[in-house]
């Protein structure tokens, strides 16, 4: 007789339960999208009017978080910048006014960048002056035809913009609670370039704003 083979069946793995299934696949989810929001997109909802009409109250937007360089967490380095912000660019930071305050509290805000390093930004009877030559952007509006003489809103002597910083403004140029008031914009705090409406909502006609949707934000 010749010499017998042991068989050996092969070893079936006990199916894990249903919760453990789901509670994986819920935190690799959580893990990927906590990646995502802290290197690469960050979504926002407009809360205010100061800068209409580029943006409506009710509109939510994304924010580029790698195209000025990726935010190392905790600290105020960047890893692998594509490129500087850059006159014109809408942008999301950190409030200056509330870097006192508990991380919780603090907001962001969103304007448009007018000055940039080195620049002069002056405010004429509401015309914006950056080195000496007025700055016309096709996206600002003034919708309060009246002048300020002494408020800061139309009227601002000239500043030279430090470098590092950034010189903000809404494009709703006499709503807009921006540079003039408060000052510059560290790049350290800056968070992103917004570039897209993935969604709108008129909370006043309750229906969404399906001509906006999708569009990119100049």
């Amino acid at each position: 007789m010749g010499k017998s083979t042991q068989l050996e069946s092969p070893s079936l793995k006990s199916p894990k339960p249903w919760y453990r299934e789901w509670g994986e696949a819920i935190g690799v989810a959580l893990v990927l999208a906590l990646i995502i929001r802290t290197f690469f997109f960050q979504a926002f909802k407009i809360p205010s009017g100061s800068m209409e009409d580029t943006l409506l109250i009710g509109d939510h937007l994304l924010v580029n978080k790698f195209v000025y360089g990726t935010r190392v967490p905790w600290s105020d380095e960047r890893l692998l910048p594509l490129r500087d912000p850059g006159r014109g660019d809408v942008i999301v930071f950190e409030f200056p006014l509330d870097e006192e305050l508990p991380f919780y509290k603090r907001r962001d805000f969103i304007k448009r960048i007018v000055g940039v390093p080195g620049d002069v930004v002056e405010v004429r009877d509401k015309t914006v002056y950056v080195n000496g030559e007025p700055l016309v952007l096709p996206q600002e509006v003034h919708k309060d035809p009246s002048f300020s003489a002494d408020s800061g809103r139309d009227n601002l002597f000239p500043v030279t913009v430090p470098p590092d910083k950034f010189f903000v403004m809404g494009d709703n140029r006499d709503h807009s609670f921006d540079s003039r008031f408060w000052g510059f914009v560290e790049k350290s705090k800056i968070k992103g370039l917004a570039f897209i409406k993935y969604w709108s909502w008129d909370s006043a006609k309750n229906r969404p704003r399906w001509n906006r949707i999708g569009r990119t934000i100049e």
